[in-house]
This record gives structure tokens, C-alpha cells and sequence, in this order.
């Protein structure tokens, strides 16, 4: 992810790319990029990474020499003289420097065989662009959480990707993390769950201006960035998606810094039955944690969604599973799914989904904590 974005492109430039590409939907197949054919027997698929900022360097770059199903073939960056050559060195002996793409010349992936997948790490309100971008020049897409700004930037990915044939996933490293599949399996044990009630949070402390800060780049605030992982969660715990939600937006103690972003916001998810889900988000305080109790039994996560450290107690104890890394897992979980021709198991619908109910948590909090009933259909 980007620190504060240099030459920002302004959202009429923004609107005018989307057209563009989501224009090439209408073009007759002979017109578009022709969809690579599929990976030879035994090779690693080749992810370019758009967006080149902290969690590509910190978090995927490394788990990609951990992977078994892909690797790095390629970067996206606004300055390949330098930040793209800098990485075609890290990358090791062998990354060609025509990997190294900026956005005006994304299309000619379509003649690189060597790239499979686009790994979109920018900031959340650039990813449905480079993500349409990839699905026409014939690429497999993964967008970082959030998937988009809006439910219709999440639209427009998927008809980009369904119209080239091509899988869109989402980080969503949940879905591969032990603690939190284990959370879901006691859900849905019946000798431990379901869960009726469930508590969560999701915070920390921003102290430095950077794009997280700028409302048309992120989206909105700590919902946007990291209370999408307790929405998530709350979900897999659950086992069904929830019917309603209400929300309050925090007083801001920091106005003259959060000036276009929350600075906290609680909300309440309803799910069938009954079940409740009481959650946060804040940029001024350091938390990271979820409780969930049932009848028969309790789950309490400390660092509940962090990338490494971990734990779980339960009332029947505490669980512990060995240390994995997240993002290789993620990225080898959709790797293997493209190249077994089956679904990814964290499709964009999952994204799309997900931004109907942060969409439904602004609204109920923009009318004062009104109860928004979720309609997942429009």
C-alpha cells in the first residue's frame, strides 16, 4: 500500500479510465485481449504486484518466497525507473525489467505469458481500475480488502472479470488463517455452537497524515481499513450473513486530523435468529480482539486478526496452532484453485457482499443509528 499517493489522479480522471475499460465489455471477444492459455503442468503461476507501498513490501513480497503455486513475475508502479528497478533487484536474478508496467501500459500484459494474475495492493479507491485493467489485458485478479470503494466499483470488477473469463479474489487471508477457521468450525459444531452472541474490535492508533486520511482514496476510516476484518469475521463465526445493522460514529477528539474519515465508529450486526454481533473501529485507540458465546460453550481471540501472533482460549481450553505465514497461504489457496479450474475460495461476490453491509454501517450512521435492513440483491 502507498504512503500519501504522489500526483493523485483525480476522480474525473478516474471516472474517465473506468469508462474506458468498462467500455471493452461491450467489444466482440475478437476484440479484446485474448485469455492467456493455461499454465503449463507443474509451473508457478506469476503474480505482478500493482501497488507497491507497505504490505507489498513488508507482508506479500516475502510471503511470495514462501508460496509453492505462484510467484513474483511482475510490478506495477508509478516510478519504474525507480521504485520498479528497486524491486526487479529484490525480486532476484532472472526478473526481467519488462515486467516492470506502470498504469498507461497495464494493457500490454496481454502479450506477456509470464503473468498470470494481478495482485491489486493500491490504495482502496484505485483498485475496481486496476483491476478492470488486468481482467482486459486477460489477467486473474486478486484486489486487497476492501475490494472497492463501493458496492458499484465492486460491480463493475466482477463484470470486467465474468465478461474475460477470469477469477477475481480477495485478500481475504481469514479464510486461510488456523485461529479463525477454527473459530468457524466451533460455530458450526453442534457439541459448541452456534454462537448467539458475538463481540469484537478492531483498532489502531493513527498518528502520521497519509492516504488512509483521504476519504476519495480510502473509502472512509478504521470500518474501511481494518473493521472490514471484524465484519468478516463476525461472518465466518456466524455462519450466515447478517439481515440488518445500526450504527453510531464516534465524537471526533482529533477534527482537525480526521477531516474527510471517522475516527471511530460502533455498530451492532443483526443475523437470523437472533444473533447478535457488537463491534468497533478507531484510529485512536490499540485493540484487536473477539469474544463469542453460545449455550454450550465461549471462544475468546486476543490479536485476533493480526498477521502472525495469536491465541485462542476456549471453555474447553486454549487452542494453538503452529505459526503460519497468512499472505502465502492466500495467495497459494487462489493460486491452486486457477490452476485446478475450480472457484477461488474468496471470490468477489465475498467482497461485494461485505460492501453492502459497510455501506448499510455509513448509512445507519450518517441517520443517527437508524436500523438499515440489508438488501444483498442491488
Amino acid at each position: 500500500m502507498y504512503p500519501s499517493p504522489p500526483s493523485p489522479v483525480s476522480r474525473r480522471e478516474f471516472v474517465r479510465r473506468a469508462a474506458l475499460a468498462t467500455a471493452a465489455f461491450a467489444l466482440p471477444p475478437a476484440a479484446r485481449a485474448a485469455a492467456p492459455a493455461s499454465p503449463a503442468p507443474g509451473r508457478k503461476l506469476g503474480i505482478a504486484l500493482a501497488g507497491l507501498g507497505n504490505y507489498a513490501t513488508g507482508q506479500l513480497l516475502p510471503a511470495l518466497q514462501l508460496t509453492q503455486y505462484c510467484q513474483l513475475a511482475g510490478v506495477v508502479t508509478r516510478d519504474p525507473a525507480g521504485k520498479g528497478k528497486l524491486w526487479a533487484q529484490r525480486a532476484g536474478p532472472g526478473f526481467p525489467e519488462k515486467n516492470i508496467y506502470t498504469l498507461e501500459t497495464m494493457h500490454r500484459m496481454a502479450d506477456n505469458p509470464e503473468i498470470d494474475i494481478v495482485y491489486v495492493v493500491t490504495p482502496n479507491g484505485l483498485h475496481a481500475e486496476y483491476a478492470i485493467l488486468a481482467a482486459m489485458a486477460g489477467k486473474h485478479v486478486i484486489s486487497e480488502k476492501p475490494m472497492a470503494n463501493t458496492v458499484a466499483e465492486c460491480d463493475a470488477m466482477i463484470r470486467a472479470c465474468e465478461s474475460m473469463k477470469r477469477t477475481l479474489a480477495v485478500g481475504y487471508r481469514l479464510h486461510f488463517d488456523p485461529y479463525n477457521l477454527e473459530l468457524a468450525r466451533l460455530g458450526r459444531d453442534p457439541e459448541f455452537g452456534p454462537f448467539t452472541t458475538m463481540r469484537s474490535d478492531d483498532s489502531w492508533l493513527m498518528n502520521m497524515e497519509q492516504w488512509r486520511m483521504q476519504k476519495k482514496f480510502s473509502g472512509g476510516g478504521p470500518l474501511m481499513d481494518v473493521g472490514i476484518y471484524v465484519v468478516h469475521g463476525a461472518i465466518m463465526a456466524a455462519g450466515v450473513v447478517p439481515v440488518a445493522v445500526s450504527a453510531t460514529e464516534r465524537a471526533k477528539t482529533r477534527p482537525d486530523f480526521f477531516k474527510t474519515v471517522e475516527e471511530g465508529i460502533d455498530w451492532t450486526m443483526e443475523f437470523p435468529s437472533g444473533v447478535t454481533a457488537k463491534c468497533s473501529s478507531s484510529y485512536n485507540e490499540n485493540f484487536n480482539r473477539f469474544h463469542a458465546e453460545g449455550p454450550k460453550g465461549w471462544v475468546d481471540m486476543a490479536a485476533a486478526f493480526d498477521y502472525r501472533v495469536q491465541s485462542m482460549t476456549t471453555s474447553r481450553g486454549p487452542v494453538v496452532f503452529p505459526t503460519v505465514n497468512q499472505q502465502a497461504l492466500q495467495m497459494d489457496g487462489i493460486a491452486k484453485a486457477i490452476l485446478d479450474g475450480v472457484p477461488t475460495p474468496v471470490p468477489g461476490d465475498l467482497g461485494r457482499r461485505d460492501m453492502v453491509i459497510i455501506e448499510g454501517i455509513y448509512r445507519s450512521a450518517a441517520l443517527g443509528g437508524k436500523r438499515i435492513e440489508l438488501d444483498y440483491t442491488v
